[in-house]
């Protein structure tokens, strides 16, 4: 029985501007430091003799495949994004990059800011635009409510305020 499952949907496009910049500084970084300092390390390694049963090598080796791995993937997605680093004409309604504080049905208040899937961050509050809540958002003005289906069930926010900065 085959294991084959259908890729994900591609994820939009659409990046915020220092979305973009964090995505090329990590990409520089790769490539000019950190595998700088892995292939001496892996060469030595090499050099040691037996590669079967050495450790520094094996590790090596995974960390520069690793490096690879995602310095090819850094640089397809920065060929391929958008950067969007205007904002929309009309400010009053929800749109890409715009941060959108909600109240919940339980009267508490968060605020998110719709990005790109390459710049989400629970921490700083950063959601996907590909998200079922920014789907849900999107196009919307203050004071209009919003049912969102999420992975807990459905819930309902209030739009409190909409800025971009």
């Amino acid at each position: 029985m085959a294991r084959w499952k259908p890729p994900p949907p591609q994820s939009s496009p659409y990046i915020t501007a220092e979305g973009a910049a964090a995505l090329d500084a990590e990409l520089k970084e790769l490539w000019l430091k950190r595998r700088r300092e892995v292939v001496p390390a892996l060469s030595a390694a090499a050099a040691e003799g037996d590669r079967s049963e050495n450790a520094e090598y094996i590790y090596r080796k995974k960390q520069l495949g690793e490096i690879d791995r995602r310095v090819r993937y850094l640089s397809k997605r920065l060929d391929v994004v958008e950067v969007v680093d205007r904002k929309p004409p009309d400010q009053h309604r929800v749109f890409f990059g715009a941060w959108v504080r909600l109240e919940t049905a339980l009267g508490d208040e968060v605020e998110y800011r719709i990005v790109g899937a390459d710049e989400t961050s629970a921490e700083k509050g950063f959601i996907s635009i590909d998200s079922p809540l920014a789907r849900a958002l999107l196009g919307r003005s203050e004071d209009d409510e919003v049912e969102v289906e999420l992975p807990v069930g459905p819930q309902s926010f209030l739009i409190l305020n909409i800025r971009y900065s």
